[in-house]
């Protein structure tokens, strides 16, 4: 037996720990969990571990969710949470560009491009590409992959990333715009444009 996510009593089913709520919200997110966790850059079985771990925290403070938000926000914003913990343990933590570095190097005075960004995403759908851009991401910082991750890939409304990465707008732009200059540069180095 499935319950509806969208059901208006589904957050007292969730808080409840209902195995029925918790089994549907389990089959229609185990996938994309996943799949966002290897887009973060995790190998096959850390991201397996990392989202089996996601959903036992959801399980484990379910009491908690008070259905403010789409049960899938919650979710993801614990895997976030799992994937930046991984990151730490790891030690991978990476300089992040000083924006205004950024701006100088991309920008000539008088504010158009100093080298126009070629719109490499527009083949982001060819297997060939898909495979660069994979091994691109790997230098991508954590906030930066999971920004592009969570907007580009998954397709999530800007508001729910803000609230799963716990940001505003602003810092969600600016952290887009960093991922896709990376993105671009590494691309290009690789011989691939537009």
């Amino acid at each position: 037996m499935t319950v509806d996510i969208n059901s208006p009593g589904f957050a007292e089913q969730v808080r409840s720990r209902n195995s029925a709520a918790l089994r549907s919200v389990a089959d229609a997110y185990l996938a994309q969990l996943l799949r966002t966790a290897r887009g973060a850059g995790l190998p096959p079985q850390q991201a397996e571990d990392v989202a089996q771990s996601t959903f036992e925290t959801f399980i484990e403070t379910a009491p908690r969710f008070e259905g403010r938000s789409h049960v899938r926000t919650w979710l993801f914003g614990i895997l976030y949470n799992k994937i930046s913990e991984v990151r730490r343990l790891e030690g991978r933590s990476r300089r992040e560009e000083d924006i205004d570095e950024v701006m100088q190097e991309r920008f000539s005075p008088g504010g158009s491009w100093a080298h126009p960004p070629r719109a490499a995403d527009l083949q982001v759908y060819d297997v060939h590409i898909r495979a660069h851009i994979e091994e691109c991401l790997e230098g991508v910082p954590i906030k930066q992959r999971m920004a592009f991750i969570l907007s580009a890939v998954q397709e999530f409304e800007t508001a729910e990333v803000c609230k799963i990465l716990d940001m505003s707008v602003t810092h969600l732009g600016v952290l887009l715009h960093r991922a896709r200059n990376r993105l671009r540069e590494c691309l290009e180095a690789r011989g691939i444009e537009r």
